[in-house]
């Protein structure tokens, strides 16, 4: 099987697209090793530094690596998906349970390193989420605020930054679990069932009892996550 000449621009593309497809069509299996630039070149009707710049698209795409003195080798038939891509492909079952992971830690550092203007933070967010209610998008924006309040107060930017790109797919799932509940006559008489829930977070972190904090963390996202798997 051979290629073609490639005849526009721009190539380093066209050709990283070529080989991504070649491999994905089984032409070098996973665990084989890529013909050298020259060969490549000659299939594509491109220049070695192109082909390299091509391979090097691949490399950054999870598809193949190269090995010091033996050249360019597969390792995948598929693009590695982004970290991004992969959330908002998850359902809101699999994202509840990461966010309990990372939640209930956060709640539990955050009662052992809160300040002063954490703790009025958290209480301006749960007078938010209260302010909210009855109006569904502003109710679920002033919740995920909240939430990020809390591991804000944990102080660790490496959580910081994951529970931020677990906000990409928060809000949809969010606003469908509010669905679900409607649905379920679940807010008939308490448009908020999660406010002691929440107030008894801050309570605890205020307090500085971590252990309570993170129980009550991981009891509240446990309830979402009931419904949420019952309703898949």
């Amino acid at each position: 099987m051979t290629f073609g000449p490639l005849r526009r621009s721009p190539l380093v593309g066209q050709a990283a697209e070529r080989l991504r497809a070649q491999i994905a069509a089984g032409r070098w299996p996973i665990g084989s090793k890529l013909p050298g630039e020259i060969a490549l070149g000659k299939e594509l009707g491109i220049g070695r530094s192109t082909v390299r710049e091509a391979v090097r698209d691949l490399a950054g795409a999870g598809l193949v690596e190269s090995r010091q003195g033996s050249g360019i080798w597969v390792i995948a038939t598929e693009p590695a998906v982004d970290w991004t891509t992969r959330l908002r492909r998850a359902s809101a079952a699999e994202v509840y349970e990461v966010r309990n992971l990372i939640e209930v830690r956060a709640a539990m550092l955050a009662a052992e390193r809160r300040t002063e203007e954490d703790l009025d933070a958290l209480a301006a967010g749960l007078a938010a989420r209260a302010a909210a209610l009855g109006d569904d998008e502003a109710y679920i924006d002033a919740d995920i605020a909240f939430h990020a309040r809390v591991v804000a107060a944990a102080h660790n930017d490496v959580l910081t930054d994951l529970f931020a790109a677990f906000q990409v797919t928060m809000r949809p799932g969010l606003l469908d679990l509010l669905a679900v509940m409607d649905a379920r006559g679940l807010r008939a008489d308490r448009p908020d069932p999660g406010a002691d829930a929440h107030a008894a977070m801050v309570a605890a972190i205020r307090a500085g009892d971590a252990a309570e904090a993170g129980r009550v963390t991981e009891a509240e996202l446990a309830v979402s996550l009931r419904i949420l798997r019952d309703e898949t």
